[in-house]
């Protein structure tokens, strides 16, 4: 068997486990899932009239705001969704379980890549239902073209790899699931100083540069781009740049506390 079929199967094998994992503890998923679509049922129905208002310059438009908001809470579900992986990994690695899979004759890259892929996994299938919520309650993207959607679903994907590597590593980089969890609380709170929930205009001047520029505020603008027909700008290739340049630091920093030796 050659080394890419072997590795192909062991990932194969690690996948399925931890998908399994998932489908009997769902519960970490389903509180996960539950902030995003919570913000967005407070925001829209509690803040929506108000907010729109100040969007759109005194006049309170509650569809308007949805359609505002929506790609923003897409992208808070990606960043509260991978924190799963970070939870789980490192429970993985506090267990034991990691160290066994070391001492076995399987691909070493397996054992991350069935996590990032689960992750990745679990992350479209959030996003469908967070998108499922969002349109009962009126969002709609009628001037999306076919080929607009495939970008956005593919800018949702990268997005996704991207912020579960760097989960990955915040996992093996931890002592616990606790651990984990708190030092992946980031992907959750970036958001919300993000173009998520209102303009970068309307903030402090200080604090603008701030928001415009870090990884979630271009990848919801040139999502709004796709979707809504508002200007990208530069923000469409600083969203792939942010991307991949979260992969790349994900993968190595993952594969070197995973290559380090045990303590």
């Amino acid at each position: 068997m050659s080394a890419l079929s072997l590795a192909v199967r062991d990932s194969s094998t690690m996948l399925r486990r931890n998908l399994l994992h998932a489908r009997r503890y769902p519960s970490l998923t389903l509180n996960l899932l539950l902030t995003p679509i919570m913000m967005l049922l407070l925001f829209v129905y509690i803040f929506g009239d108000v907010m729109s208002a100040g969007i759109g310059g005194g006049h309170a438009d509650r569809s308007q705001y949805i359609a505002y908001i929506v790609p923003g809470i897409l992208l808070m579900t990606i960043g509260s969704t991978v924190i799963g992986a970070a939870v789980s990994v490192s429970t993985d690695m506090a267990e034991g379980i990691i160290a066994r899979f070391r001492t076995m004759a399987v691909h070493r890259g397996s054992v991350l890549i069935g996590h990032v892929v689960g992750s990745v996994m679990q992350v479209l299938a959030s996003l469908i239902l967070v998108g499922a919520v969002a349109v009962a309650i009126g969002f709609r993207s009628t001037d999306a073209t076919a080929l607009e959607w495939l970008a956005a679903f593919g800018l949702l994907a990268m997005f996704a790899l991207a912020l579960t590597w760097i989960a990955v590593g915040m996992g093996l980089a931890s002592p616990n699931a606790e651990a984990a969890s708190n030092m992946a609380m980031p992907l959750i709170l970036l958001p919300l100083i993000s173009t998520a929930f209102i303009p970068a205009d309307t903030m402090p001047g200080w604090f603008q540069p701030i928001a415009k520029y870090q990884p979630f505020t271009p990848a919801i603008e040139t999502l709004r781009g796709l979707l809504l027909g508002t200007g990208i700008g530069h923000n469409g290739w600083l969203a792939v740049a942010w991307c991949v340049a979260l992969s790349v630091l994900g993968y190595f920093w993952s594969r070197a506390l995973f290559n380090r030796d045990p303590r």
